[in-house]
């Protein structure tokens, strides 16, 4: 093993690593992991209320929770990549941390006597008289589903960051794929939520849940063993210790020299090499103006040299580590939002569609299966972007990737309060489709095709690839080589967060407006109302997002020779 950060694999010369081929092993896998967790993230709900017999406020709270928390896990299993595990350990271990729980699942769907009795042929008012789950099948199940949500949320942040590993950021003719990487890993993701969307529901529509649960036991355990035959081709990053515990130095240090006069010029900070690497460069961050609180941890006092200690004083790049997770922390809270509009679509949509006619060139489409129609939008806009958009945007900006990560994001933002716009003009014409027919309420399907929600769930499609796949690119490219899955998390607790705060807004808005939703009949709720307000809010954050990213600095790197004296500067793109 090499003080470089990689593991040095002695039958294959390091050349014969990385790059596209390499990154293969991430997308199949990737593929293969989307199948499982998002088609059941769609047929969940039916799962808990059909088969368990929960309620539906308690059905729907637990999907809620389910989802937050896999995405807030992804922020332990970027803890743990970082400090005590390589990425590619990670992901394996996490894949089957998964496995177990999607197997748990399944065993319970397969066992009668571990369910309670279903009900048949009872009302929905009826539906408390049904058997309640006893406290041993309601372990089971909470067990196994949060088994699957650890796993999910560390496979989140190791394995976007196992295949961007694969491209070296210190070497420009590898660093330029970095984007191109991100882009095709969001591409395999869609490929396999499509598959999710499509098969896996059918499977748990018309073969039943257990099978549903058995088939995406198997496709994550493909992707485990898929990745694992990977294991010679790819580069292996190491850990570097607890990103957190760098982080704290940082803080008490400055405290510490709080009453240290801050030096005039950078000989009077502590600044040393990291470890040399395998190309023979040493990465450096430049100190920055910004918080200029926190350099008071690099100075180097004088008066007291016995106190040297980590705790003591600090490298200016460890200082500048820290600044970056400082800037980044407004970026991330500007883009909650706009997975708090995603929880949206993703509840009121389906509701929306059992309410419209669902043929489809003569295909009878489950409701379920909607959320099919945005990732087909970004099957194809992914490569038409990469492909034929950012060559043309490279030629008028002169930036390789087109525009700048915060660029892109701002674009999914704008989107993003763009759909819901479109969300509350086609439920508002649903509405009037339903008064027209006289059909308010009816349980009848409205005269109105359910492709009308493609519009708005099309839109957001496009909003998503920019905002996801720029804030993957963005928290990796930024983060320092320690934090890189915990910078990838960032990305997944955004999304935490923003399911958290719809159920948050939504009772809020519920209370204040007199109850838009209490008849529990959409044709006579208010949901466009929900979807006007969402689009003004996203608008206002739209603003702070502006503000945020206009006050953001990328960061600043030096690589410099180790031996001789050439010299090399890359600032952010």
């Amino acid at each position: 093993m090499s003080n470089s950060g990689e593991i040095e694999l002695k039958h294959k010369p390091k050349m014969e690593r990385g790059g596209m081929r390499a990154a293969l092993f991430v997308y199949v896998s990737t593929v293969l992991e989307s199948i499982a967790f998002i088609g059941n993230a769609l047929t969940l709900f039916v799962y808990f209320y059909g088969s368990m017999n929960f309620s539906l406020t308690k059905s729907a709270t637990m999907l809620t929770n389910y989802m937050g928390s896999t995405y807030l896990l992804s922020l332990l299993g970027g803890f743990i990549c970082d400090t005590y595990l390589t990425r590619f350990n990670s992901s394996v271990i996490f894949g089957l941390i998964e496995v177990l729980g999607y197997g748990i699942l399944a065993t319970q769907a397969f066992i009668d006597n571990l369910r309670p009795a279903r009900c048949k042929d009872i009302t929905l008012l009826l539906m408390n008289k049904c058997e309640k789950a006893d406290d041993g099948q309601t372990l089971m199940l909470y067990s196994g589903l949060y088994l699957v949500a650890l796993g999910a949320g560390g496979i989140k942040a190791a394995v976007p960051s196992l295949g961007a590993d694969q491209f070296d950021e210190k070497i420009p003719e590898e660093a330029v794929h970095i984007p191109t990487y991100f882009n095709w890993y969001f591409f395999s993701f869609v490929i396999g939520a499509i598959i999710g969307c499509t098969f896996l529901v059918w499977v748990n529509t018309n073969q039943g849940t257990d099978w549903g649960f058995l088939v995406s036991t198997l496709a994550v355990l493909a992707a485990v063993v898929f990745l694992c035959t990977g294991y010679s081709f790819l580069r292996h990053s190491i850990p570097k210790g607890s990103p957190l515990i760098r982080i704290a130095q940082v803080f008490v240090a400055a405290f510490k020299n709080r009453k240290l006069s801050c030096p005039e010029t950078i000989e009077g900070y502590h600044q040393i090499s990291g470890s040399k690497d395998e190309t023979g460069t040493d990465q450096i961050l430049k100190k920055t103006n910004q918080f200029k609180f926190l350099d008071r941890a690099a100075i180097i006092n004088t008066t007291d040299s016995s106190d040297t200690g980590p705790w003591s004083v600090c490298t200016v790049t460890q200082v500048e580590e820290v600044k970056i997770v400082v800037r980044m922390l407004p970026i991330i809270a500007s883009t909650i939002f706009l997975n708090t509009c995603l929880a949206q679509l993703q509840t009121f949509t389906i509701q929306q569609a059992n309410t419209l006619d669902r043929n489809v060139l003569g295909i009878h489409v489950p409701s379920s299966s909607i959320p099919v129609i945005p990732l087909i939008v970004m099957f194809f806009a992914v490569p038409l972007y990469d492909r034929f958009a950012v060559p043309a945007l490279r030629k008028l900006t002169g930036i390789p990737t087109g525009i700048r990560q915060l660029q892109r994001i701002g674009v999914g933002l704008v989107l993003g309060s763009l759909s819901m716009v479109v969300a509350g003009y086609v439920e508002t014409r649903r509405k009037r489709v339903a008064v027209h027919h006289n059909m308010v309420d009816s349980p009848n399907p409205l005269p109105m095709n359910v492709m009308w929600l493609g519009f708005q769930y099309g839109v957001f499609g496009i909003a998503d690839m920019f905002t996801l796949v720029g804030l993957l690119d963005f928290f990796y490219s930024e983060s320092s080589a320690g934090m890189k899955s915990l910078g990838t998390a960032f990305t997944w607790f955004s999304s935490s967060m923003g399911y958290f705060l719809s159920t948050v807004i939504v009772n809020v808005v519920d209370d204040v407006s007199g109850g838009w939703l209490k008849s529990n009949n959409l044709n006579r709720d208010k949901l466009n109302y929900y979807f006007y307000l969402f689009a003004g809010l996203s608008t206002l954050n739209f603003g702070f997002y502006l503000l945020c990213s206009t006050w953001y600095r990328y960061k600043d790197v030096e690589v410099k020779e180790l031996e001789g004296e050439n010299k090399v500067e890359m600032g952010g793109v």
